[in-house]
């Protein structure tokens, strides 16, 4: 998908393509929610996570607690 809006027509075309038909009223509704997705991700997709290890690396319980109250 490109970074132009997604239009009714090409929502349903989408959506029929991938197994679901779309009634004609929710062409318009399934394009906006698409729109607001692409543009959410395209946020995350600038952000610099730098030397951010993997979720999978993390481990509960080994932290250190040396903070000072």
């Amino acid at each position: 998908m490109s970074a132009a809006k997604l239009s009714p027509p090409e929502a349903a075309r989408w959506a029929a393509r991938g197994g679901l038909p779309l009634s004609a009223d929710r062409h318009a509704a399934v394009a906006a929610v698409a729109d607001h997705i692409h543009s959410v991700v395209a946020v995350l997709r600038e952000l610099d996570f730098g030397d951010t290890p993997p979720a999978p690396v993390y481990r509960a319980g080994e932290e250190t607690h040396d903070a000072a109250v």
